[in-house]
């Protein structure tokens, strides 16, 4: 029996090429780009749960409800690690987290460069690293132990025995000897915590001096809660523990007109579990990337896949007046209503098992451009394929089902002797049949003006003007192979008599996102007039002001003249309106028991992405904080020369620089490379709605000219003129997208503004945008009606008039 339903199916196709070729190309690009899609919605909703505890793991980041609202930090200061345990000896486990800013190891007098992470003992037993040899129970029990990575120990000692080893650490001022206890087994690409070494905290840059100080937050901590516990109830028991440590913060809370939350609490520790790391912004280990954006993935998947199988649907159901005959047929012949539906589902799976075949090609063959385009890992190997299995076996299934078995349902229940004599009423059909092209253009226009608003926003991004010069300053990332302060004295030095060169300077921190890939903020709070003012800190060198191109509003930048500058401050004018003084150069301001003094207000610029507003910021030349980059600010003329020949020079001066020097105008947009990745999508997910619309479309038109032939014909011979004909046949699909549109530009409205609200400078979404998304969809939409419509007005109408 299924043999015979097999044959029959595929006679059909075979006889209806055309349609079948149609379904065949619009559901395998579906296919195909549902897969990568989803693919890539798994993969980063996937963060962090192969952890064998993730569900009790949590992050402790501070809340404090200050004057201007509420701020949250995940930077916590390095005793509360241990009052934790302390205060509270249920916690299972519990480690901090911290960056020791990157290290060079030493082994046998070779220098490796390598991302050291210190942590507590209990870091190895929470998390699921596991430790493939060496010392699996305690791998950090002594001060002076390393655990490597497996790519580690194969990098540095290639096919031999890495534990047991001892190798040299450079802590920042010194070489320090190390034993290697164990090496774990590589972090996967889905983990939020990455690490090529770990090493005991006591190795944490400034442990010994602040770790009784609890105003110095530099680090993360995680905590694992019993089974028996959960989040909601330990918050509420940290509020004692918050009371305890920070009751002077509390204090000085209320004297800056604080307002408390609903619970009266003007501080709190808060949690944050451990999956969702990866799509909070508050963590300073993850990305903080929106969960929208693999929710978006998923959803612009399931349009497509909606949008495939509604033509699927469409062409069934057109082709129910040049079926009805067969229908009637089988039904007099005593066929019944399963056995109707079966045929017409086999016909349905034989069509979608070729495209599925076809998709998966296109996926294998596309997978390459797809990774680099949208800078997807796409690592198949830490999927849950569970749940990935789950759901494409759903929506084959759903597929398949709907697109043969409701067309079978709708044309079995006509009358039988309507069937045989091909008189059926199409009026069913042609409702639900632009019913379903409108929900395919709303999507369309939906995805058309959600482009073009993505596309003006990150093209805001890119030419709003920050305030600094970005195009003429040359970043270096100096490493830790040298001695910093000598590595900035050594340029200028030879820079000096470089013509193409205007200025040189260094800085603790980048501008934008540089190719070492770092990108970090230092904020400290200080108490002035009885209030407490917080500023991002930045320690900066000679010429920096002019180096950037800032601009001085009052007072002046720092100089080798004056040798007290070390102990004095610049300002940006936000840190100024903080201050309250008109004119603050001259102020003194407390900071770790010294008076540091003001002498210049440069006026505000970007130094963080234009997600946030310009915050405060103090500048400052303090030597015992270690310089991290060299900006070098050259000429317009022939800048690539210039790269070329800067870069030259440092790798003179520093032979096993790793990290490539880059312009400040490639560190500024590589900041909005989540933006950019949100463009394309829609970009692509629009192309190939529009694409897969319009091949339903053109179907749909063929199946209603062919369906109204003798009417054409008829108005031919009447003296219809063939713009006539060509706007008869093409008002019906441009008023049902005119539909389309007005549903749709609410709906995208609402989501872009919710979008938008991201960024602290955005666009004002146009009302053009809306107009140009409907004459868009209308041009494509008559663009591709009009082929068959015109072929039809220019038929002779002799033919379409012939009987029978």
């Amino acid at each position: 029996m299924i043999k015979n339903y097999i044959k029959t199916a595929w006679r059909s196709l075979w006889k209806h090429k055309s349609f079948a070729f149609i379904n065949i190309v619009g559901m395998a690009v579906a296919f195909g780009a549902v897969i990568l899609l989803a693919l890539t919605a798994f993969y980063e909703l996937s963060f962090d749960g192969f952890h064998q505890n993730k569900n009790h793991i949590y992050q402790v980041y501070r809340e404090e409800h200050i004057s201007t609202g509420t701020e949250n930090s995940s930077s916590l200061p390095i005793p509360l690690t241990p009052a934790l345990k302390a205060d509270f000896p249920d916690i299972v486990h519990v480690s901090r987290f911290g960056d020791n800013g990157g290290s060079v190891i030493r082994y046998k007098g070779k220098d490796y460069n390598y991302s050291i992470r210190t942590v507590d003992q209990d870091f190895l037993k929470m998390f699921t690293f596991p430790v493939i040899s060496g010392n699996s129970s305690e791998p950090l029990k002594a001060q002076n132990d390393l655990v490597l990575s497996a790519n580690t120990a194969k990098s540095i000692f290639g096919k031999e025995e890495a534990v047991g080893k001892v190798v040299e650490l450079n802590t920042g001022s010194e070489w320090k000897p190390f034993t290697i206890t164990a090496v774990a087994a590589n972090t996967p690409q889905n983990s939020s915590l990455n690490f090529d070494a770990l090493a005991r905290f006591e190795q944490f840059p400034g442990y010994n001096q602040d770790k009784d100080n609890w105003d110095v937050s530099n680090h993360v901590v995680y905590l694992q809660l019993p089974e028996s516990v959960d989040e909601v109830h330990f918050e509420q028991r940290l509020k004692l523990f918050v009371h305890k440590y920070y009751g002077g913060n509390i204090k000085q809370l209320k004297i800056d007109g604080a307002q408390p939350d609903n619970e009266g609490e003007y501080m709190r520790m808060r949690l944050i579990p451990l999956t969702q790391i990866h799509f909070n912004k508050i963590s300073g280990e993850a990305s903080g990337i929106n969960r929208f954006y693999p929710i978006l993935l998923l959803l612009i998947s399931v349009f497509i896949l909606f949008i495939a199988t509604v033509n699927f649907i469409n062409l069934s159901l057109g082709r129910a007046f040049t079926r009805a005959k067969e229908i009637g047929v089988r039904k007099v012949m005593g066929a019944r209503l399963g056995q109707i539906l079966m045929q017409f589902c086999c016909e349905s799976l034989m069509i979608c098992i070729f495209s599925l075949a076809v998709g998966v090609l296109l996926v294998v063959w596309l997978m390459p451009a797809y990774k680099q385009i949208f800078r997807q890992p796409l690592s198949l190997a830490v999927l849950d394929w569970g749940k990935v299995i789950c759901y494409f076996v759903t929506g084959f299934v759903s597929i398949v089902l709907l697109s043969g078995a409701y067309p079978a349902w709708l044309m079995a229940s006509y009358k039988t002797a309507q069937s045989v004599k091909g008189k059926i009423s199409m009026g069913r059909n042609n409702k639900l049949r632009n019913s379903l092209m409108i929900v395919q253009f709303v999507l369309s226009c939906l995805l058309i003006i959600c482009t073009t608003i993505a596309w003006q926003q990150l093209n805001f991004l890119r030419s709003k003007p920050l305030g600094f010069n970005k195009n003429q300053v040359i970043s270096i990332p100096i490493g830790n192979n040298i001695d910093r302060e000598k590595a900035l004295y050594l340029m200028r030095n030879q820079l000096a008599n470089s013509p193409n060169v205007l200025s040189v300077t260094g800085t603790d921190m980048n501008m934008g996102k540089g190719r070492d890939n770092s990108a970090s903020t230092s904020i400290m709070g200080l108490v002035y007039n009885g209030k407490t003012l917080k500023s991002h800190w930045r320690r900066i060198d000679y010429d920096y002001v002019k180096t950037l191109g800032l601009t001085l509003t009052s007072g002046r930048e720092f100089s080798k003249a004056y040798g007290t500058d070390t102990t004095a401050i610049v300002i940006n004018q936000t840190m100024a309106q903080q201050l309250g003084a008109k004119n603050p150069v001259g102020i003194s301001l407390p900071v770790d028991g010294k008076q540091l003094r003001v002498i210049g207000v440069i006026k505000d610029f970007n130094f963080q992405p234009l997600q946030k507003k310009i915050e405060p910021l103090t500048m400052l030349i303090q030597p015992q904080w270690q310089l991290s980059y060299i900006f070098v600010r050259v000429k317009p003329d022939d800048m690539p020369a210039s790269m070329a020949a800067i870069t030259k020079i440092w790798k003179q001066i520093n032979p096993k620089a790793e990290a490539a020097a880059s312009f400040l105008d490639e560190n500024v947009d590589r900041q909005y490379k989540k933006e950019e990745r949100l463009s394309k999508i829609f970009v692509s997910g629009a192309l190939l709605t529009i694409i897969i619309s319009c091949m339903g479309l053109f179907a749909i038109a063929v199946l209603v000219i062919t369906q109204r032939t003798k009417e054409l014909g008829i108005r031919k011979v009447l003296g219809a003129s063939i713009p006539t004909i060509v706007g008869l046949i093409s008002k019906d699909f441009v008023t049902l997208i005119l539909i389309s549109s007005v549903i749709a530009s609410p709906i995208a409205w609402l989501v872009m503004n919710n979008w938008l609200q991201d960024f602290a400078y955005r666009i004002t979404i146009s009302w053009w945008v809306f107009v140009f998304a409907a004459a868009t969809a209308v041009f494509i939409a008559i663009v591709t009606v009009s082929f068959q419509s015109v072929k039809a007005a220019l038929a002779n109408p002799v033919k379409s008039l012939r009987s029978e």
